[in-house]
């Protein structure tokens, strides 16, 4: 995947001790609030990929995302997937989410709001080429798994550490299918990695 998508971001370079977390699928009542007490904790920042459709549903949610000064991003509207949905519709969806990111998100300007992330990484070269005019991509190199509910929450947590390093885009989940692993694995996450020294930034 990433030899077919150079011009998309897997990984920051750096030599700082930094792993950027990153979150998928909110803004979900409870469950991002969570998220966002446990990063409070560490004074920790991340990245949510938000869905258009759950902003406009839990609108406080998700300027709480923005007060906390985290970095939020586009996940189209619908979370749709892109090698199943004709270009226009996927654009037109993307540009929907993009314009309630702009409404909903006034006071907290450019380049924040100029990221995107494909449901589940799924993106079609001719639906990139579009969003690549105004947006940067951003992927992953550690998947956490979190959402996978035929894997134990503490093999997701042995996994995650051990796949990040120093520059790790680490892609979790503030959903309700996620919840219950994601819960379990992130403030053992936090924890672990702040012993080792790390920081976390939003990108």
């Amino acid at each position: 995947m990433r030899a077919l998508y150079p011009d998309f971001l897997w990984r920051v370079e750096t030599n700082e001790k930094v792993i950027y977390l990153t979150f998928d699928d909110g803004p979900i009542p409870e469950i991002t609030e969570i998220v966002l007490e446990e990063l409070k904790k560490y004074q920790a920042k991340a990245t949510f990929f938000c869905i258009g459709d759950n902003i406009q549903k839990h609108s406080k949610v998700f300027q709480q995302v923005v007060n906390q000064g985290h970095t939020v991003g586009n996940h189209t509207f619908n979370h749709l997937k892109g090698w199943n949905t004709a270009d226009d519709i996927y654009i037109n969806n993307f540009v929907k989410c993009k314009d309630i990111l702009c409404q909903s998100n006034i006071e907290y300007q450019p380049p924040n709001i100029e990221y995107f992330r494909p449901p589940y990484g799924r993106i079609k070269k001719s639906q990139a080429v579009e969003i690549l005019k105004t947006h940067e991509i951003i992927m992953w190199d550690v998947l956490s798994g979190d959402y996978d509910q035929s894997i134990s929450k503490e093999t997701i947590l042995k996994k995650s550490i051990q796949y990040s390093e120093t520059g790790s885009i680490v892609l979790f989940h503030d959903s309700i299918k996620a919840s219950k692993n994601m819960m379990y694995v992130l403030p053992r996450f936090l924890d672990y990695f702040s012993e080792q020294g790390f920081t976390f930034k939003q990108l």
